[in-house]
């Protein structure tokens, strides 16, 4: 896993080395074991290498072509490209001078063009410049586990592992997105291409585009995959369904496993990380486990519930593993919060600084960690979200119904009060137009529950998952560290987009108008994931697969009100706070003392407010931000020199 960026000028003039340089070295985390720098014409591009597969000098990058035409910087891994590798020998006698999927891809794009890409079942993101022809083609995997950011001023386009390498140059500069701010203060995450950052895009997963020297904006940008959720058109029965699905799980679990640096396992108290954990464990004997514990002790109501170090410890026990924990407490978050924002970049869903202290912890042991994310949006985790739309009259009723659930930190009406200071820069923003973009294909003719349930695990693979795999990579990589989520292999997600509703939501075939108290009871059994349940009971303990769902989540709510309180009145109810350049104080102070004083819980709302706060000190130049911006300065030693390759 890797960082990367570049610099394509489009009138010609040579990059300066110096620029390239830098963006290498703020985004140094990423890769902490080798730097390299290309420049050709009008382009330059970087790379830092977490070597993972052939940690050799052979798998430097950039890395360029035997006949030096092609030259790419790739971040990643692609699973199959022994495969993919033999399947070149053979055809086309292409002599490789490494181990390393890099060389594969390179090699690969060279001979096949971007319909290989399709083919690649891995994590990853690249930009692959062709020296002829003057184009650089960038692409991301199919399910955007891996960001690649891109900045197009007509007579530059630069992009980045990261946006704060984009920023490095000289005629960038950091504004906030309007538009991008308002889908985040209503969804607590950003459904189009949209950044905080005015100007900066997000590549969408599942697509690859052309930037030429010769023309602005992304050419010929194509989606080569997207999930499609249905019904099969012929079903068979369940044994058949749980075989196949083992079989697939087992295979994607061993895919991932390939590396030559040791590798880790995050190990909750549920059956995603458990399983993985359980299949890793007959490879790898002593298999060093990680997890994160929270202190209780002013925590309240269902938050008491939130520590699973008993549970990990547990299943720890029966896999005999080199077990690992940390316990976080309330302060921790104060003081991790200029740190955690400087690498998050791009604040997206939920409380995130537990995911960060996780990372930390498994980068002091292992270089590669396995995880259990994409189970849940996969096999239907969250029934009590499909319940509230599986009665629903038509496309519009269900798109409606969905829009005001996923309203997740303000809904229309506190929107409009809130976001006053900025009203102007919002006239042509809709929230409900953001959310229905998601839904690019969709039918018009949505009569049975299934078509419900399918079109809300496409909605929240594409906007949920997608959130979730952005925060993932960014802080796992702010420790050097690669997560890799055997869930996403692209066997294993395409038979599970075919599995009848039925076999993974357990009320389905007799739905009834669920009511919110329903709901609420809903939340708290275990329902949903019923066919993957049902094969977790062949590795972990019946007990761990028939567990209520648990999310990965601090007793925050009980925290805001009790220790932590001091730090969010300093932060949120300070008018000098930067936030209320673009936010309504009385607005936000009323919602925030709802929750102070015990009258709603907006855990979510304080989070993403303290999140904003902090990403304005450290981004945004006002007179007010640049005085009260903390230094937060990143170095990482670089085992080698940097290998500057001129073409």
């Amino acid at each position: 896993m890797c960082g990367i960026a570049g610099v394509l000028n489009r009138n010609s003039e040579p990059v300066p080395a110096s620029l390239i340089s830098s963006m290498a070295s703020v985004i140094a985390h990423r890769g902490p074991d080798g730097e390299g720098l290309y420049f050709d014409a009008g382009f330059g591009m970087c790379h830092r290498r977490l070597s993972i597969i052939d940690i050799s000098e052979n798998g430097h990058q950039p890395m360029v072509s035997s006949d030096g035409r092609y030259a790419i910087s790739y971040n990643g891994e692609v699973y199959n490209f022994k495969e993919i590798r033999t399947e070149l020998e053979q055809e086309y006698g292409v002599r490789f001078r490494s181990q390393t999927d890099t060389e594969v891809v390179l090699e690969a794009l060279a001979h096949w063009g971007p319909q290989c890409i399709s083919r690649f079942n891995g994590m990853f993101a690249f930009a692959f410049w062709d020296r002829q022809k003057e184009t650089l083609l960038i692409a991301r995997d199919r399910y955007g586990i891996k960001p690649l950011y891109c900045f197009d001023a007509g007579s530059f386009f630069a992009f980045g592992s990261e946006i704060k390498a984009i920023l490095k140059h000289p005629k960038v500069s950091a504004h906030v997105d309007s538009n991008a701010l308002g889908e985040y203060f209503t969804f607590q995450n950003i459904f189009t291409d949209r950044t905080l950052f005015e100007g900066v895009k997000l590549l969408p997963a599942g697509t690859f585009a052309f930037v030429s020297a010769k023309s602005t904006g992304l050419q010929k940008l194509t989606t080569y995959w997207d999930f499609e959720f249905q019904e099969p058109l012929k079903s068979h029965s369940e044994e058949e369904y749980l075989e196949e699905l083992d079989r697939l799980f087992r295979q994607a679990v061993r895919r991932q496993l390939v590396s030559d640096v040791e590798l880790g396992s995050y190990l909750s108290g549920g059956m995603d990380s458990g399983a993985i954990t359980a299949l890793t464990a007959e490879t790898y004997p002593y298999l060093k486990t990680f997890t994160m514990g929270f202190d209780l002790s002013s925590a309240s109501g269902m938050e008491l519930a939130f520590d699973e170090r008993a549970k990990s410890e547990a299943m720890s026990y029966l896999f005999k593993t080199e077990h690992y924990e940390m316990v976080l407490k309330s302060g921790d978050m104060e003081r991790i919060m200029p740190e955690l924002t400087w690498h998050l970049e791009d604040p997206r869903v939920g409380q995130s600084y537990p995911n960060y202290y996780c990372a930390r912890l498994a980068s002091k042991f292992v270089k590669v960690v396995l995880s259990g994310a994409g189970g849940d949006e996969l096999f239907a985790g969250y029934p009590w979200r499909y319940y509230r739309v599986i009665q629903s009259a038509g496309f519009d009723e269900y798109r409606d119904t969905y829009y005001r659930y996923w309203q997740r930190l303000l809904n229309d009406s506190q929107f409009s009060a809130a976001t006053q200071p900025m009203a102007k820069n919002l006239k042509d923003f809709s929230a409900r137009d953001a959310f229905s973009s998601v839904f690019k294909k969709h039918s018009d003719q949505l009569t049975r529950a299934e078509d419900y349930v399918n079109h809300s695990l496409y909605f929240e693979a594409k906007t949920f998952l997608h959130g979730l795999l952005l925060v993932e990579d960014k802080l796992s990589l702010a420790h050097g560290l690669e997560t890799r989520v055997p869930f996403l292999d692209n066997d294993l997600v395409d038979f599970a987009m075919r599995l009848p509703a039925r076999l993974k939501l357990g009320n389905i075939e007799n739905p009834t108008k669920v009511n919110e108290n329903e709901i609420s009871k809903i939340h708290r059994t275990s329902d949903g994931k019923l066919i993957l349940r049902k094969l977790m009971r062949r590795y972990i303990p019946e007990e761990v697969t028939s567990r209520e769902k648990q999310g990965f989540s601090a007793p925050d709510a009980s925290w805001f009100r009790g220790d932590s309180m001091k730090y969010v009145e300093k932060r949120l109810l300070n008018a000098k706070s930067p936030i209320y350049e673009f936010l309504d104080k009385g607005t936000i102070t009323s919602l925030v003392q709802d929750h102070l004083q015990g009258r709603e819980n907006r855990r979510l709302l304080i989070w993403s407010l303290l999140s904003f706060d902090e990403w304005c000190r450290q981004f945004i130049q006002t007179s007010d931000v640049a005085s009260s911006r903390p230094k937060v300065i990143r170095t990482t030693q670089s085992t080698n020199q940097p290998i500057v390759g001129i073409a």
